[in-house]
């Protein structure tokens, strides 16, 4: 209806900053928020973390999807189709530099960028009832999945299986209806005590990152349920049970971040 006061949610305001600055072709859109920009992880959970001083665009939507509530993935499209940066300042520390974002940046000798998380994740994994290379079986589940209007987050494949992660703030009818229908043609296991964790890397340098994830989760005895390499090639995830999320994410940020 019109002539009624409404609000855009969360990430309301920087999206209309964004815009604005889009429209008027400004140098730079600049974020105040609370914090010193974009940071290593959470230092709610890890108090060692520190500012990242320049990301990419894909790797701030990365880290803004999965878990970094810093800034809504969806406040940056307008700065991205302009090539606009975008800067993130501390309102309570205006003299830090805070977190630059722009298109494309040198990544430098360090592998990981940060370490990101989110709780309240389901891990489905699903395996084919039929014969080996079954025709259509991806097919009939994603569209199950579509039907019932329920967006994945992580993903991984092979021939007869498919594990993948689902936010569990979706309808949980939704879900449960989703799930009865998919059983109809392949068999499914449920896990809803676990998290995943993100990291935001040099895509350049794959092999080298997942090698020294692997061996920090054998070093930590850190189980690790599921992995996916995102399409954005500057994301890789792991589903991990969620008793052991906190150690994972301290245990990989020392390795990447505070080694001398």
């Amino acid at each position: 209806p019109c002539n009624h006061t409404t609000t855009l949610g969360r990430g309301g305001s920087d999206l209309s900053a964004v815009v604005i600055g889009s429209a008027i072709g400004a140098d730079e859109v600049q974020l105040w928020k609370d914090v010193d920009g974009m940071m290593t992880a959470n230092p709610k959970e890890v108090p060692s973390a520190v500012s990242v001083p320049c990301v990419s665009y894909d790797e701030a939507s990365e880290m803004a999807y999965f878990g970094a509530n810093i800034l809504h993935p969806m406040s940056m499209h307008p700065a991205v189709k302009e090539e606009i940066p975008i800067r993130i300042k501390n309102s309570f520390n205006p003299d830090h530099p805070g977190t630059i974002i722009l298109s494309k940046r040198e990544h430098g000798k360090n592998l990981v960028t940060a370490i990101t998380y989110k709780t309240g994740v389901e891990l489905i994994d699903i395996v084919s009832t039929r014969m080996l290379g079954q025709a259509g079986f991806l097919n009939k589940v994603f569209q199950v999945f579509a039907e019932s209007r329920l967006s994945i987050d992580m993903i991984a494949t092979s021939e007869v299986s498919v594990s993948l992660t689902l936010d569990r703030d979706q309808d949980s009818e939704d879900v449960k209806e989703c799930i009865q229908n998919i059983r109809k043609v392949a068999g499914v296991t449920e896990n809803k005590d676990v998290s995943s964790i993100s990291l935001i890397y040099d895509g350049s340098r794959p092999s080298e990152v997942i090698a020294e994830v692997f061996q920090v989760m054998r070093d930590s005895g850190i189980k690790v349920l599921m992995m996916s390499q995102g399409a954005s090639k500057v994301n890789v995830g792991l589903v991990v049970p969620e008793d052991q999320r906190k150690k994972a994410i301290i245990s990989l940020h020392k390795h990447f971040f505070e080694r001398i």
